[in-house]
Formats: structure tokens, sequence, C-alpha cells
């Protein structure tokens, strides 16, 4: 088939809500279920691509409701075009509706795995990347330090190799969390903290200070996402080092933080980036300013998290993943994708992503397509 003769044929738009095991809280709220949407898009060789969203309205200010009607709009857009033009889809996209990352990361996803497909390449392949071997840390919700310890000690008990730990209540009840969970799970294994912006910067700057003695990675987000000031300050004086998560969107983010001198790591989302191209971009230019990538995630089934580790496999500059979402999850209607050995994620051979919805779970799904 000619490449001027290759286009987009129809595109399917799915709510997809999986119940978590139990609520799951940070210091943005409280979480019970999954909400997302699957994008499909065929192209006229016969084949498709799937893309996942995952919004988060208190981080990405949307809904399932509202990304599943913006998606109609944009799927009206792509009808008859080149689906392997990312770069000029992307942009048509981005000019036609700003902001609203989660909808595009959905589009994008699907537009990288058609091509992956259709090229019958694996996604890290398709992205110039080899396929490496790395790991995942399993998060503990914020909740009482007893439970805390408890949910830290079962990820120690299934060989994951670092804990990550929700914080960003107050410095007291913070620090005794981490406490509790240092005296139990021992001096060994790595643990990282995610404050999810729920610290003024002398609060900040405070418990950072405390938990020193807990051997403590890293800490994500201390300070509100708005606040590029303060979390310059927290960093130029923290002696912990800072990731900037809710701050960094995308790579114009990443420019002004790293100008700034704000932190150590930036944390990408595909859902909070719009995709893969813009966390291309984001990587990019915290490589060139010397800072190193983490790869997250925001309750993603093994769907967005595959293309998230094709990723992390394809740029060494990411060295952290934090890809476990799919562990708090009370059913895996995903077939292929990565897979997981005590945090240790494999990737697939297969062309694009590698991963896919059960046929008779999508088709039970309330959906539309547009064609």
């Amino acid at each position: 088939m000619m490449m001027d003769s290759y286009r987009i044929t129809k595109i399917d738009i799915a709510k997809m809500s999986i119940r978590l095991l139990k609520p799951f809280r940070t210091s943005l709220g409280i979480e019970e279920s999954a909400d997302n949407i699957l994008v499909r898009i065929h192209a006229n060789d016969g084949l498709y691509g799937l893309g996942e969203a995952v919004p988060t309205p208190f981080i990405t200010g949307d809904t399932q409701a509202i990304i599943f009607e913006a998606a109609k709009d944009l799927a009206q857009m792509l009808l008859g075009k080149n689906p392997s033009d990312i770069e000029g889809l992307m942009k048509e996209l981005n000019a036609f509706l700003v902001y609203n990352t989660t909808v595009k990361s959905a589009f994008d996803m699907a537009l990288y795995d058609l091509l992956g497909k259709r090229a019958g390449l694996p996604l890290y392949t398709l992205l110039g990347g080899p396929k490496r071997e790395f790991y995942t840390d399993q998060t503990v919700g914020i909740d009482t330090p007893e439970v805390m310890v408890e949910d830290a000690l079962a990820i120690q008990a299934q060989g994951f190799p670092a804990i990550k730990v929700k914080l960003g209540t107050n410095r007291a009840d913070d620090v005794d969390r981490i406490r509790a969970i240092r005296q139990a799970v021992g001096d060994d294994i790595p643990i990282r903290i995610d404050a999810n912006q729920g610290w003024d910067v002398v609060t900040a700057l405070l418990t950072l200070n405390d938990l020193v003695p807990y051997n403590i990675q890293y800490c994500e987000e201390p300070v509100p996402f708005w606040n590029n000031a303060g979390l310059q300050r927290v960093h130029e004086k923290s002696p912990i080092p800072i990731t900037a998560d809710e701050s960094v969107f995308d790579h114009h983010d990443a420019f002004r933080l790293a100008a700034m001198g704000t932190s150590d790591y930036f944390n990408i989302k595909l859902s909070k980036s719009g995709g893969i191209h813009n966390a291309l971009k984001i990587n990019a230019v915290a490589e060139s300013a010397g800072i190193k990538c983490m790869v997250g995630s925001m309750f993603e089934t093994r769907v967005g998290l595959s293309a998230a580790a094709h990723l992390v496999s394809a740029r060494p500059n990411i060295v952290y993943a934090d890809l476990d979402t799919c562990f708090f999850h009370a059913e895996d209607p995903v077939v292929g994708g990565i897979t997981y050995n005590s945090g240790k994620i494999t990737l697939p051979d297969t062309p694009g992503h590698g991963a896919d919805i059960e046929p008779d779970f999508f088709e039970r799904l309330d959906k539309v397509t547009i064609e």
C-alpha cells in the first residue's frame, strides 16, 4: 500500500472502569477505581493501534466523562488522515485542544502502537532504543503507620527492589510513617517518598531534614505544582534529592524547571505529558540539562504500562520506573504486554507496545465508533 493512500478508517472510544482492591489515598485525594478510556485507531490495512488514557481530576483536571466526549471531537479530526504522521497529527490535536493532556495521550499511544505494528517492530525498537532490564517499585498509600508497615512488608516479601511511600499530610505524622516502615523493612531496601504537593516550603524542609536518618532515595513534588520558586528553594536546601512530578506536564515545563534548578529528576507520566511524543521531548530537555528522569503511572492497566515501559527501555536517561498500578486493580483484562517478576519488567517483542484488551471484555464496554 502506497504511503499516500494509507489512512485512518475508524476510531473506537470506550469507557473502562476497574475497581481497585482497596481505596488508595494520597495527599490530594482518595481513589477507589480506575475510570479510564481506551482508543482504538483502525487503518485501511486492517491493523489497529490501542491507547489508554487515565484521567485524574486533582492532577489533570478531567474525568472519564469529560475525556470520552473530547475524544469524539479528536477522532473526527483524524479520520481519513495518515496515521504514520504522528508529528503532524499531534500538532493538529494540540492546536485544536490546549491542555487536556489525558485524552490526547490515548490517541498518541494508539498511533505509536499502530506504527509499530505496521513496521513489524516492538515500540522500544521503533523509538531507537535497546531492550534493557529494569525494575519498578511498588507504592504504599497513606494510612496509619501500622497499615503502611503491613503494606511495605508485603512489598518487600514479594521481592520488589524499592518501596515508594505516599506522604504529604503533616510533619509529625509523615515522619512517624517513615520511621515505622524503615524499622520494619530494615536498612537495605530503598525507600522513595512522594508528598504529592502536600507540604509548604517550610514544612517540606523541616520534614526532609527529619527524614535524613531513614535513607530516603528521593522525594517527589514536595510543594504545590504552581510554586516553582518554592520548589527551587526546597531543592537548594534539601538533604534529599528532589523529583518534579505534577509541575512537569510538558517540555516547556521541563525547560523552565531545568533553567531554574528546581530538581534532580523529572517524573514523566504519559497521561500527564500527552503521550509518548511529548514524553520524548521532556526527556531530551532533561538529558540536555544533566537531569535524569523516571517514568510513573496513574492507575493504567498493563496497556498504558506497557507503552510506558517501552519508553523506559528506549531511553537510558530514564533511570527509575514506577509502573506498579496494575497491582492495585481488582481484575486484569489485558492480554500480552509487559510481565512482572519481583518487580522486574519484561517487555514483549511483539510489534507495537504488545498489549491488548480481551475481546469479550472490550465488547462489554460502553463505547462509540467514529467513522
